[in-house]
């Protein structure tokens, strides 16, 4: 029987003192008023001459690496558990054309590396890394953009097609990260022209579709009925959301209907019904769930069994961030479901804002931190007893 409960399993390849780093630096993340203090300081901290510090710590907790060869050890580290990597890498805020050129690059050697590792599963980007967020921002709204915007537009779309088709010509599945609503109308069009044009035979291409927003399942609905009509495969990673607080502050800003959920059940009510609606459609969908949700993780092991889907089917993985919900993707993968850990990297000073975010949502996630401190506390004392 899968449980989430064993904290044997969840924690075997933590030591004592990564144990008890993780249990002080949850213990800070579980302090609002450190989060913002600490928001605030760890940049300075970093100029400052701290990166070494930050780098054993909240650093080592999140993140891979400083490049793709330093998460040579966390690749292996995972594997050895049958857990995947997904390296991310999560640099973030550039503006100029030679920074997306350099971003686009990294991501190819991300697919060249999965390429060649058989515990990474999948290659990952996000298209601000590749695009000026503003220019997004006119695009999904229709905004007419000028000559020199439409020359810069095509750049941005020559990036994503360039490394969606190294995907497939590499036979490596490749996701493009959501972002916030008042952009994602852009990145949907890029993903949806490029799962059309990548996903004939197999899913390498997928979408990722946040759940908290209001009008996502229905729009999830849409992209299926498209992909049947069109003759082609549906890659879904579905995930609640990163955006929460800046997504209703910007709507209360502007004056418009916020596009969050009003309450948490509705979201996972939406998540859980998305699962429905992508094993119900398993013929044409692949689909990864990105979770740290006990729950709705439960509820798609029980919907691969009623539908005679065995856990180690490719088509279906489960997904969790590193440093977190260790005792979902451990006992999973114990039990042969596929499970990948999103694995960020990048220069520390690039990959702040990032750990910065991390901290924020974790405060903001009710029991969040909480659970995470308990499951410590729980094999902490486990570890005593048996000593």
């Amino acid at each position: 029987m899968l449980s989430f409960d064993n904290t044997e399993n969840a924690f075997k390849a933590k030591s004592d003192s990564d144990l008890n780093r993780s249990y002080w630096l949850f213990k800070m993340v579980g302090n609002p008023a450190l989060v913002k203090i600490g928001s605030y300081m760890a940049p300075l901290g970093l100029s400052l001459g701290f990166k070494a510090l930050i780098k054993k710590t909240i650093f080592k907790q999140f993140v891979g690496g400083e490049t793709i060869h330093e998460c040579n050890k966390t690749i292996e580290d995972l594997g050895e558990y049958h857990i995947g990597t997904i390296l991310d890498y999560s640099v973030e805020g550039k503006e100029s054309e030679n920074d997306f050129d350099a971003c686009c690059k990294e991501t190819i050697e991300t697919i060249h590396k999965a390429r060649k590792e058989e515990h990474i599963p999948f290659a990952v980007f996000k298209v601000t890394g590749l695009a000026r967020f503003e220019l997004l921002e006119k695009v999904s709204a229709h905004v007419t953009l000028t000559n020199e915007e439409k020359q810069e537009y095509k750049k941005v779309k020559d990036r994503v097609f360039k490394i969606c088709k190294e995907a497939y010509t590499s036979n490596q599945p490749l996701f493009i990260d959501a972002e916030e609503s008042w952009i994602q109308p852009a990145i949907d069009d890029l993903a949806d022209e490029n799962m059309a044009l990548f996903n004939k035979e197999r899913v390498i291409v997928y979408n990722t579709y946040q759940l908290y927003r209001k009008d996502r399942l229905a729009f999830l609905k849409k992209t299926i009925e498209k992909a049947r009509i069109g003759g082609y495969l549906i890659g879904a990673k579905l995930v609640r959301g990163a955006y929460m607080e800046k997504e209703r502050a910007r709507a209360s800003e502007k004056n418009y209907s916020s596009p969050i959920q009003d309450t948490k059940e509705d979201t996972d009510r939406d998540y859980d019904l998305a699962l429905d609606l992508c094993i119900a459609n398993a013929d044409i969908v692949g689909l990864c769930a990105g979770t740290h949700n006990e729950k709705s993780s439960m509820y798609l092991a029980s919907l691969l069994s009623k539908n005679n889907i065995l856990p180690s089917d490719k088509k279906i993985y489960f997904s969790q961030l590193l440093g977190m919900s260790d005792h979902i993707s451990y006992n999973l993968a114990l039990a042969n479901y596929n499970v990948a850990k999103y694995v960020p990297y990048g220069p520390v000073k690039e990959v702040l804002p990032y750990l910065i975010r991390r901290a924020q949502e974790n405060t903001s996630v009710k029991g969040q931190t909480g659970r995470e401190l308990g499951l410590i506390m729980k094999e902490k004392e486990r570890r005593k007893v048996g000593k």
